[in-house]
């Protein structure tokens, strides 16, 4: 009991700092957007795109900041895989096929709309979830909001990460340089001997993944995978039986750092998003639209049919104390693609004027994901609320 006691107060203390960093993102993003269509929009994109060390500012955040954000994203899916609502099969089933749903679909609904043209080839886009911004709009419900709604939506947006992961490590690698990719990967499993020797100093693991970092910059594949590689590599057990892991101390040092600086700052740099005059038509460009109808509709119809179908076909278990409204009202949220959906712009196009109007229309996709969502909900555990004191009273009467 104690043990579960400890559990849901470690489940709270993340989904209060998600709550909080989801607002911290939406004021920054608000202020990006205020700053590129005011008096002063060219001094603010030219600051990004001043050259330090060899690389823009931009291309620092994009590049070296945001392997710190994939690095703890895989600290995170370390410690659900070992310990937490993924680590049982049992447990797992139903997250992996849900977001499954919620990743194939809007793929497929993007291609559809870009069939035979180059902006296809964003079909990574509407495939992920801001979790941040999700369990931000599912906070708002406030205490109406049973835990199993939220371990089930941080489940999927986990797995949805990981799948994120793999689609720009897979389609969004151009050119590789294998020597450079050689060393990165042969660091890699120096770093893994480390941890099979019990070697459990941060000291030893964080240096040498900066040097990976260096290498796989280098490689043509995305940096950022660093992060997630040296996640993988950092051991999950202390010197003693009750020794903290160095995985859960790095994970709690950036438990701040990242949602409150590292994830501002990117939104401060790609949303600096200048609305033209003719902003409506932008959204009407095919990846516009594969963006928009991708998230908000293919999100929900592919979370809520692979969610359905697994738990008709017993593949796994509905989430206890749900409705199947409920869960169609978080498939709604997990359209709220923000974070990962602009890093994949970033990476799958090159054009300014389709990375800008994508990036519009990723903002209107997660606002509108956003509301919908919470009102859905909103009205869905009213509803239930009304059933459980009718189904009250009419005990008592026939108690009575």
């Amino acid at each position: 009991m104690a043990r579960s006691a400890s559990k849901n107060q470690v489940f709270k203390k993340f989904f209060e700092s998600e709550k909080s960093s989801g607002l911290t993102l939406i004021a920054f993003t608000i202020l990006s957007l205020l700053l590129a269509n005011s008096s002063i929009k060219d001094q603010y994109t030219e600051f990004w795109e001043m050259s330090l060390g060899g690389m823009t500012i931009e291309h620092w955040v994009n590049d070296g900041l945001m392997a710190i954000f994939f690095l703890l994203v895989g600290l995170e899916l370390k410690r659900e895989f070992l310990v937490g609502e993924l680590s049982s099969l049992k447990k797992a089933t139903l997250p992996i096929f849900s977001a499954l749903g919620g990743m194939l679909i809007p793929a497929g609904i993007y291609i559809f709309v870009n069939l035979g043209k180059p902006t296809s080839i964003g079909f990574g886009i509407p495939m992920a979830t801001d979790i941040a911004f999700a369990l931000g709009a599912l906070s708002l419900l406030g205490n109406k909001v049973p835990l199993s709604i939220k371990v089930f939506l941080t489940a999927l947006a986990v797995i949805d990460d990981l799948g994120a992961i793999v689609v720009i490590g897979v389609f969004y690698t151009k050119t590789i340089f294998w020597l450079n990719f050689g060393i990165a990967l042969g660091i890699f499993v120096g770093l893994l001997v480390f941890n099979k020797l019990k070697v459990t100093s941060l000291w030893v693991y964080i240096p040498l993944g900066i040097v990976m970092w260096y290498f796989m910059h280098h490689s043509g594949i995305h940096a950022t995978i660093t992060g997630v590689l040296l996640a993988l590599a950092i051991p999950a057990f202390g010197k003693s039986a009750n020794a903290i892991s160095p995985s859960h101390r790095l994970q709690e040092a950036l438990h701040y750092p990242v949602p409150f600086f590292i994830l501002p700052l990117f939104a401060l740099v790609n949303t600096a998003i200048e609305i033209g005059p003719t902003w409506d038509t932008a959204l009407l460009h095919n990846a516009s639209l594969g963006i928009i109808i991708g998230l908000v509709l293919g999100k929900p119809i592919g979370i809520f049919l692979f969610t359905w179908i697994s738990i008709r076909f017993n593949f796994a278990e509905k989430p206890l104390g749900t409705t199947w409204s409920q869960l169609f009202g978080v498939g709604i949220l997990g359209g709220i693609g923000f974070t990962m959906s602009i890093f994949v712009t970033i990476l799958a196009f090159s054009e300014k004027e389709i990375i800008n109007d994508s990036k519009f229309a990723i903002l209107i996709s997660s606002l509108l994901a956003g509301l919908i969502g919470y009102i859905w909900l909103k009205a869905s555990f009213k509803d239930r609320s009304r059933r459980i004191k009718t189904q009250k009273k009419a005990t008592a009467k026939h108690a009575n």
